[in-house]
């Protein structure tokens, strides 16, 4: 079963902490979820200064700067993995090195029905 590993943190904050990981050792873990056959993508975000939200209403497209909610911590990266159940995917993301000083939400991918 497919799982998105959602990695939340205070973009303040992220490199500035103790137990802040630089970005070698997250590349190191996406590199041995790789090997294990357990990752199918996992990337970093640009600040949430860069992102764009998009609305449609009534056919007529809004945009806004940064996104969607105003929040305390912000979305700065992703892991597409590939897990038995929520039990491994959990402790997949246990491992995520930016989980010691934010978060990581664990989401099963859902199919889209024809």
């Amino acid at each position: 079963m497919k799982y998105l590993c959602l990695v939340y943190c205070d973009e303040g904050l992220l490199h500035s902490l103790p137990d802040s990981p630089a970005d070698a050792e997250c590349q190191a873990y996406a590199q041995v979820l790789e090997g294990s056959g357990r990752v199918l993508a996992a990337q970093a975000l640009q600040s949430v200064q860069a992102a764009t939200t998009v609305r449609v209403r009534n056919g007529q497209m809004s945009l806004t700067d940064g996104p969607f909610a105003e929040t305390k911590e912000q979305l700065a990266g992703f892991y597409l993995i590939e897990a038995r159940d929520l039990n491994e995917a959990l402790n997949i993301a246990k491992g995520i090195p930016a989980a010691r000083v934010g978060s990581v939400e664990v989401r099963p991918v859902r199919e889209l029905q024809p």
